[in-house]
């Protein structure tokens, strides 16, 4: 095994052509290919992947190299191009592919690129098989076929249509967007043409901006991390919503009739709700993770709903979804997961479904989002720590104990070491933001002291 784990909590990522380099891409694949190939060809027939790329312009060399180390491993590869993170897991399940893979740094900057398994059906690797990938590939151990054995090459074209097909049929035809007006923020990504090919299927009047990918320009000003420009042109439109994608389009963001933001904890309010009064919500629950707001907490048991709290990262979310059955869940950063019709995060499919609510409501986003009222909150990133002494530093604990006894049933304090840098992240929750800012800073001064390195 490798002195550190390549794979990250989505995927491997880094920057293109330094970390993530076209000799990896194609020595990852190799790998890939025996663990979820399952190193044999039954009935004579080869195993099948589906492989697809956002819109940096890295991703065609490390798509091509990923392509050739797939065949030459014998295993037989539908190019599906250019299409989202959830198209491309939807596309797994609907071709019946044994595996794929997305290459996609998400909200990144355009130089950064990253590689995504997806196992059979579509579902994100749990970490077992991602052991065993980077194990073979640390090993050199492939397989090399030869003759008929290795695997042919085939452009999926009609992956875009079978995906916003399939988005389609998920929004009843009782609730179609006809006149609703449509801002739509693309990122220059991954969403740049089926974001704005669904919502015009769906009768809504549509305006695009951030859909020109040239390769370098992907979340650049533009899509959920600056939702700046969408926000003024939802003012000056007058536009009912507006929606932000990632460069993946794997999350979105929504912006009201007024311009204000509308943030993944207030969807899921929203989304939440509306299945609970369909009576489509499983075991009245949902799932976010422990940076979701408090606030979101106290609104679903107003409303009768259960909320369970993951560990921070999409793919917790769905390990708890699928554990348990429940069928929505998120993060407060965008990724909203409805399972089912997905099996990832996918920011159309929620953009869609937010939108479909204000038709059946007759509601404005603004009162719909407003429902739930976030708990201050404010995070600090203390650096130069030693993030894994935490749990064992009895000052540090007293300090928390105290600062939560004076929070009481009004806030809550978290503190979080990164998984890969020398850092500790102190949130903290509260009544009022000054309450929330003092407790966090006293915190963080508690941290710095007595886990610096």
């Amino acid at each position: 095994m490798m002195s550190q784990r390549l794979f990250g909590t989505d995927g491997v990522r880094g920057l293109a052509n330094d970390l993530i380099t076209p000799a990896l891409a194609m020595e990852l694949a190799q790998a890939a290919s025996i663990v979820l190939g399952f190193n044999t060809v039954e009935n004579g027939t080869r195993p099948k992947a589906v492989i697809a790329h956002d819109s940096r312009i890295s991703g065609e060399f490390i798509g091509a190299a990923m392509t050739a180390g797939f065949a030459s491993s014998g295993v037989d590869v539908l190019d599906a191009g250019l299409v989202p993170t959830p198209a491309a897991a939807y596309l797994v399940a609907s071709t019946g592919a044994d595996f794929g893979v997305m290459i996609s740094a998400s909200h990144n900057a355009a130089e950064d690129n990253g590689i995504k398994f997806l196992a059979r059906g579509g579902k994100k690797l749990d970490d077992a098989l991602e052991d065993a990938i980077e194990e073979l590939y640390s090993s050199k151990d492939f397989r090399f076929p030869t003759h008929g054995a290795v695997g042919r090459i085939r452009p999926l074209t009609d992956g875009e249509d079978r995906y916003v097909t399939h988005l389609l049929s998920t929004i009843p035809d009782h609730r179609r967007l006809n006149g609703l007006k449509v801002v739509l923020d693309c990122a220059h990504g991954a969403a740049s043409g089926v974001s704005p090919d669904a919502f015009h299927a769906l009768g809504a009047k549509v305006r695009v901006i951030g859909a020109e990918p040239d390769g370098t320009n992907i979340n650049d000003g533009v899509g959920s991390t600056h939702p700046e420009k969408l926000q003024e042109a939802v003012v000056e439109w007058g536009a009912d919503l507006g929606i932000a994608h990632d460069g993946d389009a794997d999350r979105c963001l929504a912006v009201d009739e007024q311009g204000n933001l509308v943030d993944g904890d207030q969807i899921m309010s929203i989304l939440a709700l509306a299945m609970k009064d369909a009576g489509k919500l499983k075991d009245d629950t949902l799932v976010a993770t422990v940076m979701s707001s408090l606030g979101l907490e106290i609104f679903l048991k107003e409303h009768g709903i259960k909320l369970e709290r993951a560990s921070v990262g999409d793919r917790y979310v769905l390990e708890a979804m699928n554990a348990n059955g429940f069928n929505l869940g998120g993060e407060q950063s965008g990724h909203v997961i409805m399972s089912d019709y997905a099996t990832t995060g996918d920011g159309v499919l929620t953009g869609l479904h937010i939108a479909a609510e204000l038709v059946r409501t007759g509601l404005p986003l603004s009162e719909l989002a407003n429902r739930m009222q976030a708990t201050p909150q404010r995070l600090i990133n203390v650096k130069g720590v030693n993030r894994a002494g935490v749990q064992g530093n009895e000052i540090l604990q007293q300090a928390i104990r105290d600062a939560e006894a004076e929070l009481g049933d009004t806030g809550r304090v978290l503190l979080r070491p990164s998984g890969t840098e020398p850092l500790v992240r102190v949130m903290v929750e509260a009544q009022t933001q000054d309450i929330a800012d003092a407790t966090a800073e006293a915190l963080a001064a508690v941290v710095a002291k007595e886990l610096a390195i």
